[in-house]
């Protein structure tokens, strides 16, 4: 293991290499561990990951799942949120704690219906003005990890826990 994992990003069923590969940089940034659930709109071979330079992979935890089922139980009693436009509760609105799951659905068609409606307990929103249809996908993991970090004040180091004292900007 690279580094134990402050949060857990879960791409369900991503289908665009170039959102995938900045959403692992933020990962790496954050100290946070992607799951990638299957399938995949892409290849994630070795060969693949460096022509497309991905270089920093090697320092990223990461994993990939057949179902999702499967991070369910690997993941047994962490907190799971899920991100979607239909989330009625607002980012802002949500307390964070370490270990938190945070799951984002398909470029194009976001989380199953299904999901949605297991989970609805646990639909969180990034608010955005009417004239937008919906944010980028590795935008709104950026978004999400970097509020979970602010509230947990994670400094940059893979390695130090939080200090309540310190500010996690400087």
């Amino acid at each position: 293991m690279l580094y134990e994992p402050r949060l857990h990003v879960i791409l369900h069923q991503p289908e665009i290499p170039p959102n995938t590969g900045a959403v692992g940089r933020t990962c790496v940034a954050v100290g946070a561990k992607l799951w990638l659930v299957r399938p995949l709109g892409f290849r994630i071979d070795e060969k693949t990951r460096r022509r497309a330079g991905l270089d920093y992979w090697e320092h990223l935890e990461w994993d990939v799942v057949d179902r999702w089922e499967e991070v369910e139980h690997r993941l047994e009693g962490r907190r799971f949120w899920f991100f979607s436009k239909s989330g009625t509760r607002s980012i802002w609105d949500t307390r964070f704690a370490p270990g938190d799951a945070l799951v984002f659905g398909s470029e194009t068609s976001g989380l199953p219906p299904a999901m949605l409606a297991r989970y609805a307990d646990k639909l969180l929103k990034i608010p955005i003005r009417p004239q937008v249809r919906s944010l980028n996908l590795s935008n709104s993991v950026a978004i999400a990890a970097y509020e979970a970090c602010r509230q947990l004040e994670f400094d940059a180091s893979p390695d130090s826990p939080p200090d309540p004292s310190a500010s996690p900007w400087s």
